[in-house]
């Protein structure tokens, strides 16, 4: 036996010599085989050409590329190079990994070419037809984010030389080139500039980095090389009519495995960033200081951003926590807890072009901030959601160019169709149509309150309940069909905020109507009659005054209890007026609505138990609507009424 494994130990190195002897020798063509049969795939997946000159491998671990080009047929080129040189890391690849450590590469030239609808590059987002196969049918997130980061840093060099490379893009008429002459990677850094020429607008940028491929970092930076320039994004101004500009940026990646889970950190910064798109703000939007410190934690069918992720602008910084874990379906919970802090720091760094109606407010004290939003797909009911802003000792001491107490006195009230400006009127007494909160019936303020927002004389502004149930609904109709606002949160959106529906204008809604309430800046009293004078019932009907003129020929202190929840019920869909009624100008049915409504108001008092038991949709029109509505006659399943019939409504 001993003798048996003497001679293996003299023949095996002498089988592996002749093996590494034999992989030397036909290197190159083994190399050809692999790249050939692999670029045979892709000419006939993408139906492209793809050629080179050269292909060899130069001693153990260098590959040499020549002459290389890829033109999809019936296309532009897309890509050609002239030269590249890589070298290999020996361990990795007896390994069987690719990790290169030095690469040269000579004149690339990307070509992004489209003309009218027909591009040379639309083959890149051709959706396969396979998806990955990944365990027991389900996707692993961990796994193909790792894979994505070999594959990334294993062709990231920590030496080498970009030179004479070219990105173009042309569509049409309008192009946009980068150029970089000179791109050096020496021992893990880089820095280079590049010139860009976007339809004939010139800049120069410089960049700068380090590239660690073993242990998975990156950090790069873009700033401009005169200091007195700012960057200007190209091309984004030709087709989206945006303008986007900064002073810098830079973004770091550090990659950490942990048993399944893969972990990512770093920090991204942005200096001076300038941002204008008229559907954001009329003005551009400004942010002097913003960074994020990440942390994100990927496992096989979750993504977590850890609570140690910090998000700040300008001043103010808060910790945002978010995990998105898939089984069946998603399971959605985030979250920020932001302990007491400066109320000042807060209100100096809202992006004024963002929030118009806050500028200049100066304050006292701080705020405390807790924000719930837990979504689980498969089963929507179980839906929580709370946003609670406290303040401690706070107080605004100077209003500065915000409009917080423009309820409080007789102002100019602008009614928009969509964006578009119809009718200014005033909201006081010089305006003949104004009434005041006494002067219209109790019996339509009440059926509006119960109708709209029957906690409105004692919640803050916001009643989460109710945002809850809006979002259950919406998330099970896959559509914002309800919102859950308030009458304050309608009010302060009808008379300060424009009419774009974004997130910043809901941010700035409820931060105004978080401060008029609990600030008690304007009394309740005071914004339900604003509120009674303003809202729409009707073609260019505004207003209290106006609504009962126009459907019932008489002033709103003399509605009855049929009129004022006839009237109540217009409020959600005023434009919808017409479908409410037969082609005779009769009210159509929707009995359980009138039920609920007159039931709620027998509960608090308003009427009593018998008036309750005769309401119904029986209100006669006397107005001028009547002549508009039997002139505009409509076909009775013309339109699909919402019908409000739920019995517990009734009941509760």
């Amino acid at each position: 036996m001993t003798g048996r494994i003497k001679k293996a130990a003299i023949f095996v190195p002498i089988l592996l010599a002749i093996l590494f002897l034999t992989l030397f020798l036909f290197r190159n063509n083994i190399l050809h085989y692999i790249v050939d049969k692999k670029l045979d795939s892709l000419r006939k997946e993408y139906d492209m050409s793809v050629d080179y000159d050269k292909l060899e491998m130069e001693g153990l671990n260098a590959v040499q590329l020549q002459g290389f080009n890829v033109v999809p047929n019936g296309r532009d080129t897309l890509l050609t190079l002239n030269s590249l040189v890589i070298h290999l890391k020996p361990l990795s690849l007896m390994q069987g990994d690719i990790e290169v450590y030095k690469a040269y590469i000579d004149k690339l030239h990307l070509n992004f070419i489209k003309k009218d609808s027909i591009s040379n590059y639309d083959f890149l987002f051709k959706k396969k037809d396979k998806e990955a196969k990944v365990e027991n049918g389900k996707r692993n997130y961990s796994q193909s984010v790792r894979n994505l980061l070999n594959l990334l840093f294993g062709f990231l060099p920590e030496n080498g030389e970009i030179t004479d490379m070219y990105i173009k893009q042309r569509r049409d008429s309008s192009y946009t080139d980068f150029a970089i002459p000179s791109l050096l990677v020496k021992d893990s850094n880089f820095n280079g500039n590049i010139f860009i020429d976007d339809n004939g607008t010139k800049s120069e940028w410089g960049t700068k980095g380090y590239i660690n491929s073993s242990d998975k970092e990156i950090e790069a930076s873009i700033l401009p090389v005169k200091p007195t320039k700012n960057i200007v994004l190209p091309y984004i101004n030709r087709y989206y009519n945006a303008v986007v500009s900064f002073d810098m940026i830079s973004f770091s990646l550090k990659a950490m495995k942990n048993s399944s889970v893969e972990n990512l950190s770093g920090i991204a910064k942005i200096k001076g960033l300038h941002l204008f798109h008229k559907r954001l703000s009329p003005d551009t939007i400004t942010v002097n200081n913003g960074s994020l410190s990440y942390n994100l934690n990927i496992g096989e069918n979750y993504i977590e951003v850890d609570s140690a992720t910090a998000v700040t602008i300008n001043k103010l910084t808060f910790n945002p926590y978010l995990k998105a874990e898939k089984n069946e379906k998603w399971h959605i919970r985030t979250s920020i807890n932001k302990p007491p802090f400066n109320a000042q720091d807060l209100f100096s760094s809202l992006p004024a072009a963002l929030f118009q109606h806050l500028q200049g407010i100066e304050t006292t004290g701080e705020l405390k901030y807790n924000f719930l939003l837990d979504v689980d797909f498969a089963n929507l009911d179980s839906l929580k959601f709370h946003s609670i802003l406290r303040g401690q000792n706070f107080h605004i001491t100077n209003y500065g160019n915000s409009e917080l107490t423009k309820l409080n006195h007789e102002f100019l009230y602008t009614a928009y169709d969509h964006d578009r400006p119809v009718r200014t009127f005033s909201i006081g007494s010089s305006n003949p149509n104004f009434r005041t909160l006494d002067s219209i019936s109790p019996l339509l303020r009440n059926a509006i309150i119960q109708s709209e927002d029957n906690g409105f004389m004692y919640h803050n502004g916001f009643l989460p309940g109710a945002i809850q149930e809006a979002l259950v609904h919406d998330f099970k109709v896959k559509r914002f069909a309800r919102g859950g606002s308030t009458i304050s949160m309608q009010l302060v959106k009808n008379v300060f905020l424009t009419r774009h529906k974004n997130i910043a204008r809901k941010l700035e809604e409820a931060l105004m109507v978080w401060l008029i309430e609990n600030q008690h800046i304007t009394s309740k009293s005071r914004m339900f009659e604003v509120y009674l004078n303003i809202i729409e019932w009707g073609p260019m009907i505004y207003g209290a005054k106006e609504a009962a003129e126009y459907y019932f020929d008489k002033e709103p202190a003399d509605l009855t209890l049929n009129e004022s929840i006839f009237l109540a019920s217009l409020i959600p869909r005023p434009k919808q007026f017409r479908s409410f009624f037969n082609s005779d100008g009769s009210l159509r049915g929707n009995a359980g609505y009138f039920q609920m409504i007159a039931h709620r108001l027998f509960r608090t008092g308003i009427i009593t138990e018998e008036e309750a038991m005769t309401a119904s949709p029986s209100a006669v029109l006397k107005g001028k609507a009547k002549f508009d509505i039997i002139r505009d006659t409509i076909p009775t399943d013309s339109v699909i009424i919402e019908p409000i019939t739920n019995i517990e409504d009734i009941a509760q």
